[in-house]
């Protein structure tokens, strides 16, 4: 009878755990906290390359790291609201003619900076695949 009892238990705890969901890339990623060490990262790694900081040396830092802030909390699906403040991903990089190569070398920064950061691989890779929409309204615009 006993037996049957922690049998019972046990199908009620383990059923229990099956019907929570998976924590979002926000809180996998360490919440807000997470996210503006990454960009804080991200900014550092841009300011240190000699390859694509041309496309950033006139950018006001502070409003771009707040951005991507936000935009970072919306995409992992943390509890920010991003709005364009006018200024959607295309009238950003409309004129800056960043190039294939440019862009796919931002990429990398981005994923040296998850290194840095700790991010494990699996995480990254569904950040990127959230990002990658974005590629057509910075290219080449």
């Amino acid at each position: 009878m006993k037996l049957i009892a922690v049998g019972f238990l046990c199908v009620g705890i383990l059923m229990g755990c099956a019907n929570k969901a998976p924590p979002t890339l926000y809180y996998q990623i360490g919440g807000n906290a997470g996210i503006e060490k990454l960009i804080d990262s991200f900014i550092n790694q841009i300011g240190n390359d000699e390859q694509v900081f041309h496309y950033f040396e006139h950018t006001n830092i502070a409003h771009f790291r707040q951005g991507f802030i936000l935009h970072m909390c919306m995409l992992t699906d943390g509890p920010c609201k991003y709005s364009y403040a006018g200024d959607s991903m295309v009238d950003i990089h409309t004129g800056m003619n960043i190039t294939e190569k440019d862009f796919n070398h931002v990429v990398d920064l981005l994923v040296n900076a998850m290194n840095e950061q700790n991010i494990p691989h699996p995480i990254q890779n569904k950040i990127l695949s959230k990002m990658a929409p974005l590629r057509g309204d910075i290219i080449n615009i």
